[in-house]
C-alpha cells in the first residue's frame, strides 16, 4: 500500500533564493511565488518532485566522502495527515518533539535517525 507521495526534497542552506538560482540553472523550474520567502523558497521542476531551500544560519557543509553525514530531508504530499501519521509510525518512523505546523506538516525521524516530514496536500 502507498502512504504517501514523494513531493519535494528540501536542503538546508544560509542563503535560499541564490541556491535556488544555482538549481534553476542546472534543472530549470521556476519559484513558486506563494512559497517564496527568505527562510523558505521551492522550484516547481514539472517532473512530480520539487527542490526546496530552507534557510539553517549555522548550515555547515558536509566534508564528504570522510567527514560529516549528507544533510537533506524529504517531504511526503498526503491526503491525511492523521492517517499518514499512524501508517509511518506504525513502520518505525518516530514523531519528532518539535512540531512547528502540525496542521499543515508534521516532523519524523526514520528508523536510522533522518527527519523527513508529511504535508497535508494541496491538491
Amino acid at each position: 500500500m502507498v502512504i504517501a507521495k514523494l513531493a519535494l526534497v528540501a536542503l538546508d542552506c544560509p542563503e535560499p533564493r541564490a541556491l535556488a538560482s544555482f538549481y534553476m540553472q542546472i534543472a530549470g523550474g521556476e519559484v513558486q511565488e506563494d512559497t517564496a520567502t527568505d527562510d523558505w523558497v521551492r522550484v516547481h521542476l514539472g517532473s512530480g518532485c520539487d527542490i526546496g531551500f530552507q534557510r539553517d544560519a549555522s548550515h555547515q557543509p558536509p566534508d564528504w566522502p570522510s567527514g560529516s553525514s549528507q544533510q537533506a530531508h524529504l517531504d511526503f504530499d498526503v491526503v491525511d495527515l492523521d492517517l499518514a501519521e499512524r501508517a509511518v509510525v506504525a513502520l518505525g518512523a518516530v514523531k519528532a518533539t518539535t512540531q512547528p505546523s502540525p496542521s499543515e506538516w508534521r516532523v519524523f525521524l526514520d528508523p536510522a535517525g533522518h527527519p523527513f516530514c508529511l504535508c497535508q496536500a494541496t491538491q
